[in-house]
């Protein structure tokens, strides 16, 4: 079977050769529990401290405030109903975020109201960006956390998080962001920018799927979500997924030293397929930010068309692109990130998102902006 052009890497990316060549001693003949002290354990262990390294520097923090998770889902949660719970203690029960994060802060931040919590949902401008004011105005002598996400990871609108940061600071707020998108793209520094906790995933760097982290300040009392075990300093109990934590340290390496390359690449390649499409006298709408944007993350309207028969049309000529979120795919509902940002009908429903990774060239992704012509015309005259 001839393979499809892959422009779905906001989803998941492809493991990279020296990642995978890291696990494959995992998978074999070091196979101990890191938790054990004698020789097979030990080896393991330091495997995983050296991870654990290279996963700070890519954020240039501290390797002892990172936590290893199962992937950026449960980074968020932890961040977030591990700061909430801790807080409580000091009568502090109020949450914000915003209308477009992930589902897996928004769906935890429902989850923190069921236990007593009240949470703000701060509203979107057109480009999907929250408005600081609105930010400033909704926090609480009993805020215990702001949550909001580095770069959308539907439209690639970024926010402002040094602002959002220093307003949190000046208000003694604990603050989160989900990085999961941005990491690997843009240069993060964890030294400069005001965030308390900050989410990455491995998959979404050409590394291996479950595994991901939680970066957290030494100012932050964070309560488990696991227990039964020390592991990950009793903040995560549970014997490691060694192989994939080992792989995700590689890739964290690797998108640290092509990290400047990477984001001109995935910028050229955007305007690439831009430029292809005016060419083939496409009319497209985008969608999101037009200057504070992740270059990799592309979403597009074409009125006229639906996004359900697009997706089919797309999968059948060999283009693989998404709606939105993969967590969500398989849904009719229109993207609760485009429906915040208050768009059209016709644009909303209508939108892909196209996302570009390692391995995509120009010239196949102008080749997917001619099957893009080809398919929008056909559908939109039929």
């Amino acid at each position: 079977m001839k393979m499809a052009i892959y422009l779905d890497h906001a989803a998941t990316t492809p493991i990279h050769p020296e990642v995978k060549k890291a696990m494959l001693p995992f998978l074999d003949e070091a196979f101990g529990n890191p938790s054990s002290i004698h020789q097979y354990g030990r080896a393991v262990r330091n495997a995983i401290d050296h991870a654990r390294w290279q996963v700070a520097e890519g954020l240039n923090a501290e390797a002892s405030q990172i936590i290893f998770t199962s992937g950026g889902t449960e980074a968020d949660n932890t961040a977030l109903i591990g700061v909430a719970l801790a807080c409580r203690e000091q009568g502090k029960k109020h949450l914000i975020t915003s209308e477009i994060e992930h589902h897996a802060v928004l769906d935890t931040c429902r989850y923190l109201e069921h236990m007593g919590f009240e949470v703000t949902y701060l509203p979107v401008d057109r480009t999907g960006m929250v408005d600081v004011e609105d930010l400033k105005s909704s926090i609480r002598p009993d805020t215990a956390l702001i949550s909001i996400m580095y770069g959308n990871n539907e439209v690639g609108t970024l926010q402002p998080i040094e602002t959002i940061g220093a307003i949190a600071r000046e208000h003694r707020v604990f603050f989160h962001t989900d990085a999961v998108q941005a990491f690997g793209i843009e240069k993060i520094d964890v030294k400069k920018l005001p965030v308390d906790l900050l989410s990455i995933s491995s998959h979404k760097i050409n590394g291996p799927k479950g595994a991901g982290a939680l970066y957290v300040s030494k100012q932050v009392k964070l309560m488990p979500r696991f227990f039964g075990g020390a592991q990950e300093r009793r903040k995560r109990a549970g014997t490691e997924n060694v192989p994939g934590i080992v792989g995700f340290g590689k890739a964290a390496e690797l998108a640290a030293r092509n990290r400047d390359v990477h984001y001109r690449e995935m910028l050229q390649l955007r305007e690439a397929f831009l430029e292809e499409l005016k060419e083939q006298q496409v009319t497209f709408v985008i969608n999101g930010h037009h200057e504070r944007f992740l270059p990799h993350i592309l979403n597009l309207s074409f009125p006229g068309t639906d996004t359900e028969t697009l997706l089919m049309n797309f999968d059948l000529a060999g283009v693989a692109c998404a709606s939105g979120s993969a967590c969500t795919s398989g849904t009719l509902e229109v993207s609760h990130v485009l429906r915040a940002m208050h768009l059209s009908e016709e644009v909303t429903r209508s939108a892909i998102r196209f996302s570009f990774g390692r391995g995509n060239t120009e010239a196949e992704v102008r080749q997917a902006a001619r099957i893009t012509a080809e398919i929008t015309g056909r559908l939109i005259h039929r």
